[in-house]
């Protein structure tokens, strides 16, 4: 028992062959394994046999898991391979769309670059417009007082003349209000004196006493507008006598011969004819008797040659008179006191001399006449001196 065995190639005890893996190492190991006892080596060749039998059904556990491992990875790949495809497909799509539109983002950035060039170039021709005008703004407002101070000395200058030649105070004073009302908009302290001297010429003449030059025109103009109608000396006609009755009778009666039951009596007894040749007679003998009557007239004239004018002298009467009326209401308008007096005066003479003054239309044309007259044009008209010699004084300063 204590001794091994060394040539014999199978134990006694085993149940086969050693394998060759086992062979080579026992004999490697024989030498320098140590002495064991038999019933040692007995009892370890179970526990190994044990031990195969978990390890082969580990293995094949392993082997299961192993491969159902590889079957859950196949199949995850396959679906990643799957969703992959069609996630490639997707982003082909999305792809194709996005150059779409990046074509139309670039067609449309070309748009809008031209359309900011253009933009472009207009905001540079406006801004040297801008600045054209600011620089020629600027050269106005250097000399904008000069043009302003320009004006009011013309307008003044004009107001002052019609002033003085036509006597026109409401222009004159529109001229003033326009030149104080142009200087206060420039709010300059330096106007002020210029200001109060168009204030002291506004005052003068508002201090004028008034005179209704437009009331006395019309006057004039409705005169001259009767003077058609104004009968003259030389066209005064003779007035008719009423028509006597034609009657024997009646005329019997006027003279006095016959009361009427013997005038009655007597037509009675005379016939038809020799009555109506009495009738006859009777009317033709009254009307030569009228028409002798209005041939001699006697009335006094104090210029005989107005009762000889013929029609076209008559014509040109009535013009003459036309003409001295309006040379009046011409100097009236200018304030020309000696002409139109003068003219009023001949106006007059002209309608006593050729006119028939008892007529009711001559008599109104001369009140009215009379009326104008009456009216005082000896105004003095003061000047705008002040005002002008304000304003030259201004601009004649460095």
């Amino acid at each position: 028992m204590n001794e091994l065995p060394t040539s014999s190639p199978t134990s006694p005890d085993s149940n086969g062959p050693i394998s060759p893996a086992v062979r080579p190492a026992q004999q490697s190991a024989a030498p320098t394994a140590p002495a064991y006892p038999p019933a040692y080596i007995k009892s370890n060749e179970p526990m190994s046999q044990s031990l195969q039998k978990p390890l082969m059904l580990a293995v094949v556990v392993l082997a299961a898991l192993l491969a159902g491992q590889w079957w859950t990875s196949r199949s995850e790949i396959s679906s990643l391979r799957e969703e992959m495809a069609r996630r490639l497909q997707n982003g082909d799509a999305s792809n194709t769309e996005t150059k779409v539109l990046a074509k139309a983002v670039q067609e449309g950035n070309k748009e809008l670059q031209a359309k900011v060039s253009v933009l472009e170039n207009k905001q540079t021709e406006a801004q040297s417009q801008q600045l054209a005008l600011e620089q020629l703004y600027q050269d106005l407002s250097k000399n904008r007082d000069e043009w302003a101070l320009a004006e009011i000395e013309q307008v003044l200058s004009t107001a002052s003349q019609q002033l003085q030649l036509a006597g026109n105070v409401q222009g004159a004073l529109i001229a003033l209000q326009n030149a104080d009302r142009s200087l206060s908009r420039s709010d300059k302290p330096q106007f002020i004196t210029i200001r109060r001297a168009i204030a002291k010429d506004t005052d003068k003449l508002k201090a004028l006493p008034t005179l209704d030059l437009t009331g006395i025109a019309l006057r004039l103009d409705s005169v001259i507008s009767q003077i058609d109608t104004l009968p003259l000396l030389s066209d005064e006609k003779p007035t008719l006598p009423a028509t006597q009755p034609k009657a024997p009778l009646r005329i019997l009666q006027k003279k006095g011969s016959k009361p009427a039951s013997v005038a009655s009596a007597a037509e009675a007894s005379t016939p038809d004819w020799q009555s109506k040749l009495e009738d006859k007679w009777q009317s033709i003998s009254s009307e030569m008797w009228n028409e002798v009557r209005q041939l001699i007239r006697v009335r006094t004239v104090d210029t005989p040659d107005a009762l000889l004018l013929s029609p076209s002298q008559a014509y040109y009467a009535r013009e003459n008179l036309k003409l001295r009326l309006l040379n009046a209401r011409l100097g009236l308008l200018s304030r020309n006191e000696s002409a139109f007096r003068s003219d009023m005066i001949a106006a007059q003479d002209a309608i006593s001399k050729y006119f028939d003054t008892r007529a009711k239309q001559t008599q109104t044309a001369q009140a009215l006449l009379k009326q104008v007259q009456a009216s005082n044009l000896s105004i003095e008209m003061p000047t705008l001196n002040d005002s002008l010699n304000a304003v030259r004084n201004y601009k004649a300063k460095p």
